[in-house]
């Protein structure tokens, strides 16, 4: 579903990402882990074309994102800090979204159902609270019913519900055929979700593998499995 090759980002005199290569397929959830400043956001703004990299080339469903950004349409996206104006209501924010999609018919509004956003859809987007955000972000992710769904942190400002909701939701859309690619700090949630862990550090790719092979039988947390990978490898 998504072709990454030799992928190369600088901000000014710093290089993000180093010559990365990577393939997300459906049916799996891949998870994007590394400390603060490791390349994970701009890995995934470098698919959405927020940013525009260097150097390499990403393919989404075999096209290539220089060349058609009709690709976009294939991806549904929660970035980690929603900027939505604050002036809109919620109504509003749902109605210009689907505005924009003018003509896609098939949607999906069980996280619209399950976080009871109908209960604020006459309130201010700039009134909303970060957990309520962060709900709404969520809803218009899935809205449409993506092939590919682009996570970047999603629990962060969630309470614990919430975060249940969205989780059995990222595995019935894994389930369902669907590519998930999400960044989280949080090893647990890692842990729980993960078909697939990817570990970046300074730009480059540290440890790709299936969660299955990474564990390698021992029984392990992923947390622990990954600390003493992690002592040997720096």
């Amino acid at each position: 579903m998504i072709k990454i090759e030799k992928l190369n980002m600088s901000y000014r005199k710093t290089h993000v990402l180093k010559d990365i290569d990577l393939n997300f397929s459906k049916s799996q959830i891949t998870v994007l882990m590394g400390p603060n400043g490791s390349g994970k956001s701009t890995l995934l703004k470098s698919i959405l074309g927020l940013v525009i990299p260097q150097s390499g080339m990403i393919k989404v469903n075999g096209l290539n994102i220089k060349n058609d950004f009709c690709y976009r349409k294939y991806i549904g996206y929660m970035p980690q800090i929603a900027n939505y104006p604050p002036n809109l209501k919620v109504l509003e924010l749902f109605k210009i979204v689907k505005d924009i999609r003018n003509g896609h018919t098939a949607t999906d509004e069980e996280l619209t159902e399950s976080f009871k956003l109908y209960e604020i859809h006459d309130k201010y987007f700039g009134q909303l609270s970060g957990g309520y955000r962060q709900r709404v972000t969520a809803a218009i992710a899935f809205l449409f019913d993506p092939e590919i769904i682009i996570l970047d942190e999603p629990t962060s400002s969630l309470d614990p519900v919430s975060t249940e909701i969205i989780k059995l939701k990222i595995l019935k859309s894994r389930n369902a055929g669907k590519s998930i690619i999400l960044s989280t700090h949080i090893v647990s949630e890692a842990d729980e979700l993960a078909d697939r862990i990817i570990y970046l550090l300074d730009g480059r790719i540290l440890i790709d593998k299936n969660v299955m092979e990474f564990r390698n039988g021992s029984g392990e947390s992923l947390g622990k499995k990954l600390t003493k990978i992690l002592q040997v490898k720096l």
